[in-house]
């Protein structure tokens, strides 16, 4: 829809098991570095866990924050700090009346590992030993609330929460805070810290883990005929979103466009997607429709492609519905075969990586795909980078998450 505001990206942050920021994370995404590696920590053998591995911040919170900022915060909002500082630096910590600047962070999870460990501390030493800032330190809305804080953000904090959708949605959200006139810059989200046993052995019981226990930096291969299952990530990835008018008026740099979003639900099941795939296309045309592109300037997805057996191939066949013959000419990269899947992070970091790709015309490769699926019909960039094309190109992130939760996001360079 040509005639709404124009909402750009002007600052980008993140640390993600590629890299404790942007720079490094970019660098690793090209490189088809795997951030995916054994678990250390001694609960592991402890709970005798069936997945011992996981994509874990390849830089750790407390090289970046400060004891006391370690103390007060939960993991997930501790990097959702660490994200947002870099993206809100990187935009050149820009001057807005604070009823002008909003916060949308969001989180699939929330603060589990304070949760369950303050159980754990009730159990074994008393009610006594309980922090006190446990309630703010485990409320899902903790990571959006402290960078509104850190940013003077009075326009709104806004925190969604719809599973592996929940950073993309953030996304979403940021740009229509902008188009209806709430805020002129927005710093929005996503980031997830659920390297936990709870998450760990659920998930497994699932069956939606691989269980490369011998090989985790393989574990992730979407589109293979081999693949087993999601790998855990964690982190959190920032941008900081304006209105194009804002952005000129200040000499901002401009990374590319957030020009739409589509959103639907498959109203199927709480865990498993629609097989058909309809939620996800519908979610994907009206993304298009929103940003006012069509399929023929549809360059380059990045794919939610978990890895999980049924998922994979029900996302590219509704990419394919949605793009029909301009499929064939759609470079199509699933970041998470780097990164692991950062549940409520991944939507807002596969957006980060999709709006760099446009930027750089570079499309991050797809690693692990020793043997694709036989009939894959979408165009999987394998292996090495691809360059984009010149010109104005559009590129689009899927995010999708248990409860039927489809995003998508649009992004150009024009």
């Amino acid at each position: 829809m040509t005639d709404q505001t124009n909402v750009v990206v002007t600052g980008l942050g993140t640390t993600n098991p590629l890299g404790g920021e942007l720079a490094t994370t970019w660098e690793g995404a090209l490189a088809g570095r795997s951030g995916v590696r054994t678990l250390e920590q001694d609960w592991v053998a402890k709970y005798d866990l069936p997945v011992t591995f996981a994509g874990q911040l390849a830089v750790p919170a407390d090289q970046m924050l400060t004891r006391q900022e370690m103390r007060r915060m939960d993991p997930s909002a501790q990097f959702a700090i660490i994200a947002a500082r870099e993206a809100w630096a990187d935009a050149g910590a820009p001057e807005v009346d604070g009823e002008r600047l909003g916060s949308v962070v969001a989180s699939g999870i929330g603060g589990v590992t304070t949760l369950v460990d303050a159980w754990d501390t009730i159990k074994e030493k008393g009610v006594r030993r309980i922090m006190p800032l446990t309630v703010p330190m485990l409320m899902p809305n903790s990571p959006a609330a402290y960078v509104s804080i850190e940013v003077g953000a009075k326009a709104g904090s806004h925190t969604p929460v719809s599973a592996c959708a929940s950073g993309a949605e953030a996304i979403g959200y940021g740009l229509e805070m902008i188009r209806t006139g709430r805020a002129d810059v927005v710093v929005a989200g996503g980031t997830e810290a659920a390297t936990h046993p709870l998450p760990i052995a659920s998930f497994a019981k699932m069956q939606a883990l691989s269980t490369r226990n011998d090989d985790p930096a393989a574990a992730s291969r979407p589109y293979d005929v081999n693949r087993d299952g999601f790998v855990l990530g964690e982190g959190a990835a920032i941008v900081v979103l304006e209105s194009e008018e804002h952005a000129k008026a200040r000499g901002a740099k401009i990374y590319a466009r957030v020009a739409g979003v589509g959103m639907t639900a498959d109203a199927y099941a709480i865990a498993p997607p629609d097989p058909t795939g309809a939620g996800q296309e519908r979610a994907l045309r009206l993304a298009l429709e929103n940003a006012g592109v069509t399929a023929a300037d549809l360059v380059h997805v990045n794919a939610h492609a978990t890895s999980t057996p049924v998922g994979d191939g029900i996302e590219a066949e509704a990419i394919v519905r949605t793009l029909g013959s301009a499929a064939e000419h759609v470079a199509v990269s699933a970041t998470k075969s780097m990164t692991g899947h950062l549940l409520g992070g991944a939507g807002a970091l596969e957006t980060l990586l999709t709006i760099l790709a446009v930027h750089e015309r570079t499309a991050p490769p797809t690693i692990n795909v020793t043997d694709p699926e036989p009939d894959l019909s979408i165009d999987l960039v394998r292996d090495v980078p691809r360059e984009l094309p010149a010109g104005s190109i559009a590129a689009v992130n899927n995010a999708f998450g248990f409860g039927g939760h489809n995003v998508a996001v649009v992004i150009t360079n024009d």
